[in-house]
């Protein structure tokens, strides 16, 4: 098999899906797929490919049992519009091939991020990096748009300004605040964009963030929809636990004989794991 062509990738290639207000994500280009996987798993005996069940349960046992290396043979290419604070997130994941839009060569466009109101909310009281489920008041909330929205215009006003007047582009621009928009191009073999959308699907992740990889697995699906099956049965929708967590589980499951209990936040975290594997 010298080529993997999944028809469904072909029809979306250079397609823009939109994200957020201003940004989007486009598949530029994609290396194999489903087969590409198969074929790659299968090579250490010469088998060919067989049929579409058996393939799927290779797949399913290579998720399953963490054998990674058949997923890095599918190798996709994003181009991404994406706020400043989102790019900041994104880029902590070192696992791809990234070329970003520069502020030293460009100048930059008047895109910012401006949250709908629905998405202003008040800071969480147990959660130091997150927002909580409680919105603004209406009121509250259009005096946050509004201020967000002019100190938006009045930095880029005064990057054009300094821009216009010679200043140099990489100088002008250190005053442009995180919601500006920037783009880049991610290229990202499988086994790793699944690891991406693993953390950055959850429910602790910034939801901002959350939508992006909602589309990237959108995306992926339609390039290796077996693949992307198996990871959201075995990956995304399991929960990995910890050994006191295993005795706590057979404790209440009445397999084991009965030990200490958890307690404190290990507990909470426990009770988290299990809330979220019945959802």
């Amino acid at each position: 098999m010298a080529h993997c062509i999944t028809p469904e990738a072909e029809a979306i290639l250079d397609k823009e899906f939109p994200v957020l207000d201003k940004g989007f994500i486009r598949l530029v280009d994609y290396m194999g797929g489903d087969e590409r996987v198969v074929q790659s798993a299968r090579v250490s005996y010469g088998a060919g490919t067989k049929s579409y069940r058996e393939d799927a349960a290779l797949i399913d046992y290579l998720l399953r049992n963490a054998h990674t290396s058949p997923f890095e043979q599918v190798v996709l290419t994003f181009h991404v519009k994406l706020p400043l604070f989102v790019a900041r997130q994104w880029l902590r994941h070192r696992t791809a091939r990234v070329n970003e839009m520069s502020g030293r060569y460009s100048v930059m466009n008047d895109d910012f991020y401006l949250p709908e109101l629905g998405e202003l909310a008040l800071q969480s009281t147990d959660n130091k990096q997150a927002r909580s489920t409680e919105r603004l008041a209406p009121d509250t909330a259009e005096k946050a748009r509004a201020a967000l929205d002019a100190g938006q215009k009045a930095a880029y006003t005064s990057y054009k300004s300094l821009v216009d007047e010679g200043l140099a582009r990489e100088l002008a621009r250190i005053n442009l605040p995180l919601s500006l928009y920037t783009e880049l191009y991610w290229q990202i073999d499988l086994h790793n964009l699944f690891h991406f959308m693993q953390l950055r699907l959850h429910a602790h992740a910034q939801k901002e963030i959350r939508l992006y990889a909602q589309v990237l697995l959108e995306i992926a699906e339609k390039v290796a929809p077996r693949c992307c099956e198996s990871f959201q049965r075995h990956i995304l929708g399991g929960e990995r636990f910890s050994g006191e967590e295993l005795a706590e589980l057979r404790r209440r499951l009445g397999t084991a004989a009965e030990g200490a209990a958890l307690a404190g936040k290990a507990l909470e975290r426990f009770e988290e794991k299990l809330k979220g594997a019945a959802e």
